[in-house]
């Protein structure tokens, strides 16, 4: 049901958000909130494309249609976690948003829960070896992007191919965690750091990326270059976001395409 009706945002919800105000800017001034949708990304690219406000929040507690990089199903089921996408219009540095927002994303959890997830290129959040959250940043014109993530909250029944590489947030505390705070302070981290990017300080956002993504050096991995597949070691990111990664004795500077981490 791509285009739900909203309802009454949850009381815990607002609590977080009147609490965390001052750290949000426009976002979340407009918000929207659904028990279940499509795909909160579709929701708040056809708000953007209406012309809606930049920092238009959309955001779910499921998602029959969720989906993460190169179309793949994201496995959003009810109660499990929190799905939210945001309306940005960047006038420069688009390419970086994604890893601007993995750093956001992984201060906001921490601050809310005393959990620092590290981070995986180029837009995955991680404990360990599973996947705690993702980001999808999708475009329809070079002024607007919708930035959605999803955070898993409670513990779910994953399909067999995701068991084993999925975790969550209760499960890694052994304890509750607070919906309404992992909200307001991921959105709110997203703002300080969307705001930096915007004023150019792209810089000492990805010395932060680089401190978060330790994996991001020594890592195989594999991708494909029309019908051909290499694999090679990761040498970090380098100072555009690239992955680089050394294949035989050629250095390769790869974007967010397909990859696949051994």
């Amino acid at each position: 049901m791509p285009w739900a009706r909203a309802v009454d945002v949850p009381v815990d919800i607002q609590v977080a958000l009147a609490a965390a105000a001052h750290r949000l800017g426009p976002l979340g001034a407009t918000l929207f909130y659904y028990p279940s949708v499509g795909s909160t990304n579709d929701i708040a690219m056809r708000l953007a494309m209406a012309g809606a406000d930049e920092g238009t929040t959309v955001i779910a507690e499921a998602q029959e249609a969720g989906r993460g990089r190169r179309g793949r199903t994201w496995h959003s089921p009810p109660g499990s976690g929190v799905y939210v996408s945001v309306v940005l219009r960047p006038r420069r540095f688009a390419p970086q948003v994604t890893l601007a927002a993995g750093v956001a994303l992984a201060e906001g959890v921490s601050y809310a829960t005393g959990l620092l997830p590290q981070l995986k290129w180029p837009n995955d959040l991680m404990i360990g070896r599973r996947k705690i959250g993702g980001i999808l940043a999708e475009s329809q014109t070079p002024e607007t992007l919708v930035l959605g993530y999803g955070i898993n909250l409670r513990s779910a029944v994953y399909p067999n191919d995701l068991a084993g590489r999925v975790t969550s947030l209760e499960a890694e505390l052994g304890k509750p965690v607070d919906r309404g705070l992992v909200v307001a302070w991921t959105l709110a981290f997203l703002a300080t750091r969307y705001g930096e990017l915007q004023q150019g300080h792209w810089d000492a956002i990805l010395e932060r990326w680089r401190d978060l993504a330790p994996g991001s050096r020594n890592g195989v991995v594999e991708w494909r270059d029309g019908n051909v597949v290499h694999r090679g070691t990761t040498h970090g990111v380098d100072d555009s976001g690239r992955l680089i990664v050394q294949s035989g004795d050629a250095l390769h500077h790869l974007v967010a395409g397909e990859i696949r981490w051994l």
